[in-house]
């Protein structure tokens, strides 16, 4: 039934343009299910955002186990490594790098609103992972960005693994935005970063909504039709993340952005990691546990990608639904049903439709469909036509040096 060397693959490849690394995989501890987490509350198992104004943070990840000193020693190349490598070789998917400031100014406009160098903030509008974002105006060309906001003392004494802190996923992350540019990924316009301040920020691409699974039942989910047209958006923004050997980690509704013409665009890549070659094994578990594969759970590693597509099927499943298909009231409650639970469609769903959600659902990760699978599905293909390819600029660089040849 699926074509796993299907036209859209094809068209999502770039040429090949970080095969240059040798291959070497990431090893990292897995955090296990723990029995003590009985009084978790469901808000902690859907979202682990964190406003960063009260310097409040989320240290579960401390608890990870170090593994054994001989395993310490042998660690391979970590993505901050490969990313690094990339930006000396010029391997960056981008045609135009994202501007670097190094000089912060705190004033006030005329009208005594906050400022930050040229943007005037307008207004808070949500968290990130580690910091707030905040709605802001820029007096030089007069349009809006979202800028997320860190404390870089508070990310260095948040330990997130044991040779890393909060700061090192925010760098990473930064890293990562600055290698990628696609229609369905938030753009990173300029990154902050004065030594002489506490204060980091990063100016993003400003999108105006986002949709989030309230839980409240098929009432809230969105209609097929919108569902559909959002999928081939999330497909196609991570089927381009995952072609440039990035895995986004978190795929969510809360971090999937809607712009005014309905626009799917995924953002927060605070735990996104970068691989070398075909290898995506993983040890770091992903972000939110709803939305965890059951092999984050049961195993010491995994692969990304697929961990991703589980996701993709969980958030497909809310869109359609409005509620989570395995939440539990405990985290060991939520792993149990992730892992055993079978997946419970309503009868009178759309044949396709229901097809296409348990193939997203497989636990078995070598059973369950890939992102090339989704994007030649029938129910996504709809009356649209397959989910257009994008020329991106790894892409096009290939072509004028063939061209050139």
């Amino acid at each position: 039934m699926f074509n796993k060397t299907s036209s859209f693959a094809k068209a999502m490849g770039c040429c090949n343009c970080f095969g240059f690394i040798r291959r070497r995989r990431r090893q990292r501890p897995n955090p296990t299910i723990n029995n003590n987490n009985k009084n978790l509350s469901q808000e902690l198992l859907l979202d682990d955002d964190i406003d960063d104004d009260d310097h409040s943070y989320n240290d579960s990840a401390t608890n990870a186990s170090s593994g054994d000193e001989s395993e310490l020693q042998a660690r391979p190349k970590r993505s901050e490594d490969i990313l690094n490598l990339r930006v000396e070789n010029d391997t960056m998917c981008r045609q135009y790098p994202v501007k670097e400031t190094r000089k912060l100014f705190r004033t006030e406009d005329e009208n005594g609103n906050k400022m930050l160098n040229e943007y005037v903030r307008e207004c808070k509008i949500g968290s990130g992972s580690y910091g707030k974002v905040a709605l802001y105006r820029s007096s030089v060309d007069g349009n809006h960005y979202a800028i997320k906001a860190f404390h870089k003392s508070h990310l260095l004494k948040l330990r997130v693994a044991p040779s890393e802190t909060a700061m090192t996923d925010v760098l990473r992350e930064v890293l990562i935005m600055k290698m990628v540019e696609h229609p369905n990924i938030v753009n990173l316009i300029e990154v902050i970063d004065d030594p002489e301040s506490d204060r980091f920020y990063m100016v993003l691409e400003y999108v105006e909504d986002k949709w989030v699974c309230l839980g409240t039942g098929p009432a809230c989910g969105l209609g097929e039709e919108t569902a559909r047209r959002y999928l081939r958006d999330i497909v196609s923004g991570l089927s381009y993340l995952h072609s440039h050997r990035i895995v986004h980690g978190d795929i969510k509704p809360d971090n999937l952005l809607i712009t005014r013409h309905g626009t799917v665009k995924i953002g927060d890549f605070s735990v996104s990691q970068a691989f070398e070659d075909d290898n995506d094994e993983l040890r770091r578990s992903p972000g939110t546990p709803v939305f965890t594969a059951p092999e984050c759970i049961l195993g010491l590693t995994y692969h990304g990608k697929a961990a991703d597509t589980w996701a993709v099927g969980i958030t497909l499943y809310c869109m359609i639904l409005g509620e989570y298909p395995f939440l539990g009231d405990t985290l060991q409650d939520t792993y149990d049903r992730i892992v055993n639970n079978p997946i419970v469609l309503p009868n009178d769903m759309n044949p396709q439709l229901k097809n296409l959600i348990e193939g997203l659902l497989f636990k078995d990760p070598r059973l369950r469909m890939t992102l090339s699978d989704v994007a030649e599905h029938s129910w996504v293909i709809g009356d649209d036509g397959p989910i257009p390819g994008y020329l991106c600029w790894c892409q096009r660089k290939c072509s004028e040096r063939e061209d050139a040849e």
